[in-house]
């Protein structure tokens, strides 16, 4: 689940590098959302695993 926000959020900053001044707003804005469920997930993993590495 995290590689795929990975992936979402590198579309949405190439996006907002190339689009019209007026879609920049939209684009930032979905961006901060993504950044924050990308942080929920990683938060959520941590805690399944105990904060602790697989090995």
């Amino acid at each position: 689940m995290t590689y795929d926000l990975e992936i979402h959020i590198e579309e949405l900053r190439a996006e907002a590098r190339h689009c019209h001044p007026v879609e920049r707003a939209q684009i930032e804005a979905e961006l901060e959302q993504a950044r924050a469920e990308l942080a929920a997930a990683i938060a959520t993993q941590d805690a399944e695993c105990g904060g602790e590495a697989p090995y």
